[in-house]
C-alpha cells in the first residue's frame, strides 16, 4: 500500500486511528498501520466517515447513470457542494455529519498524539474544507487522489501550524 509506505519512509507512527465502517477504509486502515508496524492499534470506526450517501445513483455504473439523467447533471451531482443526487447527499450533507464527528472524537485524539484517518473521498473533501476553511466554490475544485496523504500539524490551541501534502 502506496500510502503506509509513504508514511513509513517518513517514521510516522499512530497513537490513535480512525476509519469508516465501510471495507475498503478498514482494509486500507489495518494495511496502513501492518506497514507501519502498528498491528496492535485498533482503528475506531465511525459511520461518519462513510462515504457520501449517492442515493439513487447507487449501484448503477456511468453509462447506465448518464442515459438516465444525463452525463452533465451527474457531474453536477457529483462535484457540487449543494445538490444531491435523488434521494442522496450533498457535499454540504457529507460536511454536516463530518465535522461533528471531527470535533468530539477525532480533534481531542489529535491533541493527544498522532492520529491516521482512513476515510473516502467526499468524506475526506468534507474534512478538508473544515480544516482549511475552503469555500465551497474551493472545495467543489478539490481533488484528492486515492491513497494520497495529507498532513496536519496542529499548535495547542488548535489551530493548524503547518500541512504536508502528497499526492
Amino acid at each position: 500500500m502506496a500510502a503506509g509506505r509513504r508514511l513509513a519512509e517518513r517514521s510516522w507512527r499512530f497513537s490513535d486511528a480512525f476509519t469508516s465502517t465501510l471495507t475498503r477504509a478498514v482494509v486500507s486502515g489495518r494495511l496502513i498501520l501492518d506497514t507501519l508496524g502498528q498491528p496492535g492499534l485498533i482503528p475506531q470506526r465511525f459511520a461518519a466517515l462513510d462515504e457520501r450517501d449517492y442515493g439513487d445513483l447507487s449501484g448503477l455504473d456511468k453509462t447506465a447513470a448518464d442515459a438516465r439523467w444525463g452525463a452533465e447533471r451527474i457531474e453536477t451531482w457529483r462535484r457540487s457542494y449543494a445538490e444531491a443526487p435523488p434521494n442522496g447527499e450533498s457535499l454540504r450533507d457529507t460536511v454536516a455529519r463530518i465535522v461533528p464527528c471531527y470535533l468530539r472524537s477525532i480533534l481531542p485524539a489529535v491533541m493527544g498524539g498522532d492520529v491516521l484517518v482512513v476515510a473516502h473521498g467526499n468524506c475526506l473533501r468534507a474534512l478538508v474544507m473544515a480544516l482549511d476553511d475552503l469555500s465551497p466554490a474551493e472545495v467543489e475544485q478539490l481533488e484528492l487522489a486515492t491513497g494520497s496523504v495529507r498532513i496536519y500539524e496542529f499548535a495547542a490551541d488548535t489551530t493548524i501550524e503547518a500541512r504536508w501534502i502528497d499526492g
